[in-house]
C-alpha cells in the first residue's frame, strides 16, 4: 500500500514538474522572441486528455483571429448542419413540352451556393436539358438566386482584393468558384502568344496585347478591367513560360447563367431571353446536383478557401432561420447563437461578421478559439471530420511546407491564418507523453509574416516534446 502511495505521489510530482517545464519553456520563449517587441500575441494551451490549462498568454485579449476564424465556421457547420448536409444546385421548367420539342414555358436554374460547383457540374445541367428533349425554350431561362440577399461581399472585406481569386463575388450561383484560369503559352519569339480561358463562356472577352519571348515588353500581367466591373481579361507584357493566372468575374450568379445558356446553344438549344426570378412550387424537376459538406469542409481548412467557409457561414443562417434571402446578420446570429447556448461563451463579447476571417470588423480571443476546439475534442462526430480537414504539419495543406522536421512533423493538425498584419495558428498536437493538446496563437501588428510562423513554428516544437 506504501508502495503504490510512493508511485502515485511520485506521478503527480513528475506530472506538476512537466507542466512547470512547459510553462517555463514558453515563457523563456515569449520573454525572448524579438518579433514581440513591436507586435502583439495570444497564446492558449489546453490539455484535453487532462482537460486542464496548461498556458495561457493574453488569451483574454481580442484579436483580429485572419483564417483560424473558419475553425468556428466549421465547428459550427459540423455541430448544426452535420456532415451528411447537402448544397443542392437544381434545374427545372414549368409549361409544356411541344412534339416539336419546344417548351412552351419557362427554364429554372435554382441557386445552392454550392462553392464546389465547376464546368462538370454545369456540362450536367446542360445534358439534362437535352437528354428532356427540350430543344428550344420559348419563354425565359430564369436563375433564381433568392436564397441568399444581394449583397455579392462579406461585410468588412476590401475591395482592393478583387480581382484576386481569394475574394470572389458571392452568389447562390458560383461556378468554378466565381472564376476563370487563364493560361498563356508562348509563340515563336515576337509572336503573340496564345490565350486559353476555363470554364469556355461568352461571358467574357480578351484583349491579348502580348508578345512572345520579348523581354523589353515588360513582366507578363493578365488582369481585367475590375475598377470598372468589367470582363474584358487583358494580357500585356512578355510571355516566355507557360503560366495560368485565375481571376475573379464580376457578378458570378451573371456568369454563372450567361455560361449555361452558352452551353445549351451549343447543345442545339435555343434559348433567346436570360432573367432573373423565384422558381414557383409547382415544376417538372430535371436534375438536382447535391454537394455533400465535407469536400467543402476540407477545401476550408486544408487550402483555408475562403468561399467555401461564406457558403458554410451563409448555409448556417439558411438552416437556422428556414427562410430565403438571407443576408450576414442570419449567419452571425446563427453562430452567435450556438457561441452561447452550445460553447457556452457570450457573443457580445466579440465580433464574428463573416465566415471566412477575412473582414476587418473580426474579433475573438484565443480563449474563445479554444473552447471551440474543447467543444469538437469531446464530440467524435465533429472532431473525426474536422482533423481529418486540417492541415497537417510538413504534408498538406496551408502547412505543408512548415515544420517539415522535429516532434512537430506530421504531428501538428492545425489552421493558418493570413492577413496583413495579422499570423495565427490553431489546433491539435500530440505531446510527448501521448496527451492531446489543443492550442491557439494569434500574432498581431505583424509585419513580416515570416518571423511570425517561425515563432509559432517553435510553439509547436515545445508541445510536440
Amino acid at each position: 500500500m506504501k508502495r503504490i502511495g510512493l508511485i502515485l505521489i511520485s506521478f503527480i510530482v513528475c506530472c506538476t514538474l512537466g507542466a512547470q517545464t512547459l510553462a517555463g519553456r514558453l515563457d523563456a520563449l515569449v520573454s525572448s522572441e524579438k518579433l514581440l517587441a513591436t507586435s502583439e500575441v495570444g497564446i492558449s494551451v489546453f490539455n484535453l486528455t487532462q482537460g486542464k490549462q496548461v498556458y495561457a498568454y493574453q488569451d483574454k485579449k481580442l484579436y483580429r483571429p485572419a483564417s483560424i476564424e473558419k475553425l468556428i465556421t466549421s465547428v459550427t457547420a459540423l455541430a448544426e448542419l452535420s456532415e451528411y448536409y447537402v448544397f443542392n444546385t437544381r434545374i427545372a421548367y414549368t409549361g409544356t413540352v411541344t412534339q416539336d420539342s419546344i417548351l412552351q414555358g419557362d427554364l429554372y436554374l435554382v441557386g445552392g451556393f454550392d462553392p464546389e460547383f465547376m464546368d462538370e457540374d454545369m456540362n450536367k445541367l446542360a445534358e439534362a436539358v437535352y437528354n428532356s428533349g427540350i430543344r428550344s425554350v420559348q419563354g425565359h431561362l430564369v436563375a433564381d438566386v433568392s436564397l441568399t440577399d444581394s449583397i455579392y461581399w462579406g461585410t468588412g472585406w476590401s475591395w482592393d482584393d478583387t480581382p484576386e481569386s481569394f475574394q470572389p463575388y458571392l452568389s447562390p450561383l458560383m461556378l468554378n468558384r466565381g472564376c476563370v484560369n487563364i493560361t498563356v503559352i508562348p509563340a515563336a519569339k515576337g509572336k503573340r502568344p496564345k490565350v486559353e480561358v476555363l470554364p469556355e463562356s461568352d461571358y467574357y472577352t480578351v484583349c491579348n496585347l502580348s508578345k512572345s519571348y520579348l523581354p523589353q515588353e515588360g513582366q507578363l500581367k493578365v488582369t481585367r478591367d475590375w475598377l470598372n466591373n468589367g470582363n474584358t481579361i487583358y494580357v500585356s507584357g512578355n510571355a516566355n513560360y507557360r503560366c495560368t493566372k485565375t481571376l475573379n468575374m464580376y457578378s458570378s450568379k451573371d456568369f454563372f447563367l450567361h455560361t449555361l445558356s452558352y452551353k445549351l446553344n451549343k447543345k442545339g438549344i435555343a434559348v433567346k431571353s436570360l432573367t432573373y426570378g423565384t422558381c414557383p412550387d409547382e415544376v417538372t424537376e430535371l436534375y438536382t446536383l447535391s454537394r455533400p459538406l465535407t469536400p467543402v469542409l476540407q477545401r476550408a481548412l486544408k487550402k483555408s478557401d475562403n468561399l467555401s467557409a461564406e457558403a458554410m457561414f451563409y448555409h448556417l443562417g439558411i438552416h437556422r432561420s428556414g427562410k430565403k434571402g438571407i443576408g450576414f446578420k442570419d449567419a452571425q446570429n446563427a453562430v452567435y447563437d450556438f457561441m452561447k447556448h452550445e460553447v457556452g461563451c457570450n457573443p457580445d463579447e466579440y465580433s464574428i461578421v463573416d465566415g471566412s476571417g477575412v473582414s476587418l470588423y473580426n474579433y475573438i480571443s484565443p480563449e474563445l478559439m479554444i473552447e471551440y476546439l474543447k467543444y469538437a475534442y469531446s464530440r467524435a462526430e465533429i472532431f473525426c471530420p474536422l482533423y481529418e480537414a486540417l492541415p497537417v504539419a510538413g504534408v498538406d495543406g496551408t502547412l505543408r511546407n512548415r515544420m517539415k522536421q522535429g516532434k512537430a512533423y506530421r504531428n501538428v493538425h492545425a489552421k493558418t491564418g493570413t492577413v496583413t498584419g495579422v499570423s495565427s495558428l490553431a489546433g491539435y498536437v500530440k505531446a510527448g507523453n501521448g496527451d492531446m493538446l489543443a492550442f491557439v496563437i494569434i500574432n498581431q501588428n505583424v509585419l513580416k509574416g515570416k518571423e511570425a510562423r517561425a515563432f509559432q513554428d517553435k510553439i509547436c516544437e515545445i508541445l510536440a516534446h
